[in-house]
């Protein structure tokens, strides 16, 4: 038996391992996610066998079958009813379970520990676990909310150092309980720990701005990982393991490509420091030109060359498919079209890819910011759909602009742009683009998804 369940655990670890494989093309990401689906539910099944055969009352295994199909029909309605761009808040009250998870199994061992002579190691193991999935929980529910603008940053200065203390803790109080200077039981020293996580997982979010949530967000995830794989040393769970340092890694790297794509290290990040300086001019100052349906149809009626720039506003609009319509569209009048993808476009990875997924529109008609930024100035029109701080160009020629030093998608190169806004308001990073006041840049003000329904049906008419 218990070989046949080390061999699951081994073809569930493989699935895993193959499963990240084909998600790191977008073209194999949904056939990736669904095997690594199957390692996880080989995983499951190998576990639920196992307790069948040891002595475990008949009540804990039919709570553990309840839970798990509770926990599958939820997570498959929260999964087919959230919205493209509620998926940054998704990931978060996912993480947040994971890592209440791993908190909560912390604690039934730390009781356990408490009653029998587990070694150092072992409770070692068993603070740690218990400490990132306390942090992962509680900052992963203040992450969903400040994404949702239901909690707004707080960078008081109480908050700050009440984040730092609680940070020390985590090494001040295992330390001398350790050593034997606080003489209390593990179980209890284990409850305050738990609780200092919790509170400092608040805290911890607290201050990081509206701009960085992203990566926030990514870095918890990859806490929830190391979480689950340091309870999967304590119960000795290969899958677990695999499956706690496999998120753990992807986590890590994802988080330090996202500060890549934005320019910014993690140490800023995480301490919520964003640079300060003069920013862009005031769009009151700028001198905007506005354009309407008509004159945006004729230019790209004549255009041979067309880039489209997605963004979080696209998302909004859910004016996806009508991308696609246009593109079909363009394409029957011989011009080249080509989505461009800043890493962030969206406020998260892949964001804008799944999205344009949703409208058929084929891989190959997808290009990365580094494929195309040397080819801009042959674009004969650009049109950026809810897009903002990732084409501003005060990102290269601004050295006082706070974004300066973030790679940009340099849509200010090609011949013609035409931003689709609904009005003057700043992107995430709030501050203001000096795209919008060039000779070739025009804005049309509207709802993204009516001006393209409109513009398509100015070109069925041209």
């Amino acid at each position: 038996m218990n070989v046949l369940v080390e061999v699951g655990y081994l073809l569930a670890t493989v699935s895993f391992l193959g499963g990240l494989k084909f998600m790191s093309s977008p073209k194999h990401a949904k056939a990736g996610n669904l095997i690594a689906a199957t390692g996880m539910i080989i995983a499951v099944l190998c576990t639920f066998w196992m307790l069948t055969t040891q002595t475990v009352p008949s009540i804990n295994l039919i709570i553990i079958a309840v839970a798990i199909l509770l926990g599958t029909i939820g997570g498959k309605i929260m999964a087919s009813k959230v919205e493209m761009t509620a998926m940054p808040q998704l990931v978060s009250l996912f993480n947040a379970t994971g890592g209440g998870c791993a908190m909560l199994l912390g604690i039934v061992e730390a009781k356990q520990a408490s009653l029998g002579s587990s070694f150092l190691g072992m409770q070692i193991l068993l603070l740690l676990g218990l400490i990132t999935g306390a942090v992962a929980a509680s900052g992963s529910v203040i992450a969903y909310r400040k994404l949702a603008g239901k909690t707004k940053d707080n960078r008081n200065v109480m908050v700050v150092l009440g984040s730092r203390t609680l940070l020390l803790s985590f090494i001040l109080i295992p330390v001398l309980y350790f050593f034997g200077i606080i003489p209390l039981p593990f179980e209890i020293v284990a409850y305050v720990m738990a609780f200092i996580a919790l509170v400092y997982g608040v805290l911890f979010v607290l201050p990081i701005g509206g701009a960085d949530m992203p990566v926030v967000i990514s870095l918890l995830n990859s806490i929830t990982g190391i979480a689950t794989a340091l309870a999967g040393f304590v119960y000795g769970n290969k899958a677990m393991i695999a499956g706690g340092i496999f998120v753990g890694a992807a986590g890590i790297l994802l988080t330090l490509l996202m500060c890549r794509a934005m320019n910014r290290s993690l140490l800023k990040v995480l301490a919520g420091k964003f640079k300060k300086g003069k920013v862009a001019e005031d769009a009151e100052e700028q001198n905007i030109k506005e354009t309407n349906v008509s004159e945006t149809a004729m230019q790209l009626s004549f255009a041979n060359k067309i880039a489209i720039i997605p963004g979080y506003g696209l998302a909004v609009a859910q004016g996806q498919h009508l991308c696609g319509q246009l593109q079909q569209l363009l394409e029957k009048r011989d011009a080249q079209v080509d989505f461009i993808i800043h890493p962030v476009a969206g406020r998260m990875p892949g964001h804008m890819n799944v999205l344009l997924a949703e409208a058929n529109i084929d891989y190959e008609h997808l290009k990365e910011m580094d494929q195309v930024n040397g080819d801009m100035a042959h674009y004969d029109m650009v049109l950026i759909i809810g897009a903002n701080d990732v084409v501003n160009p005060a990102a290269e020629n601004n050295e006082d602009s706070p974004i300066y030093g973030m790679p940009i998608v340099k849509a200010y190169q090609s011949k013609q742009v035409v931003v689709m806004k609904r009005g003057m308001s700043k992107g995430y990073a709030g501050v203001s683009n000096d795209l919008f006041g060039m000779d070739n840049c025009n804005l049309l003000f509207g709802d993204a998804k009516d001006s393209l329904q409109n513009i398509i049906n100015q070109l069925k008419l041209i």
